[in-house]
């Protein structure tokens, strides 16, 4: 029974995290990149890309599950190669050397865009 008691409170309690999280709240830290920063690169270069060409693109929400080490360097970003078979658009964020840590020494994160209403 007390068991059980502790198992719904926990639960209860990891539930009102969840819910308070968000793209905006999850920043970096010493050990991870967050995804606010993530989606920032991908909203830099869209903006670039807006800029000197004719179509217009909105940046969406990276896939809230991506967890990665903390980025050593400065982000890169660009258009994800068509090669990989994505169906849709997207932005690949590129961090060539993390900080070092035993799970990834690079990575790179897909963020997908949309074409923004009345451009084609």
């Amino acid at each position: 029974m007390l068991r059980s008691m502790l198992f719904a409170a926990t639960l209860s309690g990891c539930v009102a995290c969840l819910a308070s999280w968000s793209i905006e709240t999850d920043r970096s830290t010493p050990e991870k990149h967050g995804l606010f920063e993530i989606r920032e690169e991908a909203r830099r270069f869209i903006a670039q890309e807006n800029a000197r060409e004719s179509q217009q693109w909105d940046v969406l929400e990276p896939n809230a599950k991506v967890l990665v080490p903390r980025c050593a360097v400065p982000l890169q970003a660009q258009w994800t190669p068509k090669s990989l078979g994505r169906s849709q658009p997207s932005v690949v964020v590129i961090c060539t050397a993390a900080v070092p840590n035993t799970v990834m020494k690079r990575w790179d994160v897909h963020v997908p865009v949309k074409r923004k209403p009345g451009h084609s």
